[in-house]
């Protein structure tokens, strides 16, 4: 397994980590055996990066991280967020990231995980109504007190990354990337690099849409969180599944799969970025590691670009409620 490190204090991970999301919730029903032996599968294959949140599954994905990674600590670098809440019900509700919310959703998220430091603590969303000095220097607190180990954001802008980054050293930028979400190469990856912050890309296969599997709106089982995103809706999935079909060709020609060649493409944009893909089965997980072995020649970048240019997907990444929390 290649690696890659993230940001000036060098947290060294695999060039490709492990989304957990999907594993307790959004994507379909649960199935922990399946998951836990994904996650083993990972870890055996040489993937370090596990990446959870305090939120998903409304804090079941850091138990089931937790349990699973029991006895191979060791080879585990922890990434988990906090700063989103949501009510009982599992609604939305706000964004939080007031200084003593900080120490008291880490102390949880310890718990929940059974380990002793997470070595990677984002703040999943911007609080605007709290100073991003505020609440990094309360992170910042905990690196002092060996509860965290590195510090991260998760759709922060530029502007928001330099006043943290004056705070504490930024290890990584969380942020969604992939062949239909490019909005970052705009501002936000020359603002990592300036400040020498790592990028870690996630929904790197637009949510699986770049797995090939989807052909129509009835592929989407009932219940799944992609039944009501933008780029899913029938006015939008028509025209995106045009991309997909673009994708199929090229990858034809590579002898690789979709999912593959989009993860490739994400892997070729620059050392200091690391996708996750997320998956909850080992068939899949095995696909996405493929990605690692092919390589992208300057003909096949420029071929890509030239049938998948930046900004071509119909429909926004999230609702209009969910883009309010977009790049803060």
């Amino acid at each position: 397994m290649r690696k890659r490190t993230l940001g000036k204090n060098k947290l060294t991970v695999s060039a490709m980590g492990l989304g957990c999301m999907g594993m307790s919730e959004f994507y379909g029903a649960r199935d922990d055996t399946e998951s836990m032996a994904t996650i083993h599968k990972a870890l055996d294959l040489g993937v370090s990066l596990l990446d959870t949140a305090d939120v998903y599954g409304m804090g079941h994905n850091e138990e089931l991280v937790g349990k699973t990674i029991r006895g191979r600590r060791e080879s585990v670098v922890i990434a988990t967020k906090f700063g989103n809440v949501r009510a009982d019900d599992g609604r939305m509700v706000g964004v939080n990231g007031r200084p003593e919310y900080v120490r008291s959703a880490c102390e949880a998220s310890l718990r929940r995980l059974g380990v002793d430091a997470i070595d990677l603590y984002y703040l999943h969303r911007v609080d605007p109504a709290t100073p991003i000095e505020d609440t990094v220097g309360a992170m910042a607190g905990l690196v002092k007190e060996g509860k965290v180990r590195h510090l991260g954001l998760s759709e922060a802008s530029p502007a928001t990354l330099r006043r943290a980054n004056g705070i504490h050293p930024i290890a990584a930028l969380q942020t969604e990337y992939s062949l239909w979400s490019r909005d970052v190469e705009t501002e936000i990856l020359e603002a990592c690099r300036a400040l020498g912050i790592g990028f870690v890309a996630y929904s790197p296969l637009g949510r699986g849409f770049f797995g090939g599997w989807i052909h129509s709106a009835k592929d989407i089982p009932p219940g799944d969180y992609r039944n009501f995103s933008p780029r899913f809706q029938a006015d939008n999935l028509p025209k995106n599944l045009a991309l997909v079909r673009e994708v199929e060709a090229m990858a034809l020609e590579k002898a690789c799969t979709p999912a593959q060649l989009a993860l490739a493409w994400v892997l070729s944009r620059g050392e200091d970025i690391v996708p996750i893909p997320g998956t909850k089965h080992r068939t899949y997980l095995d696909e996405n590691l493929g990605a690692l072995d092919i390589s992208l020649t300057e003909e096949d970048l420029k071929a890509i670009d030239l049938k998948i240019p930046a900004g071509v997907a119909s429909g926004g990444r999230y609702h209009e409620g969910g883009m309010r929390w977009v790049n803060g």
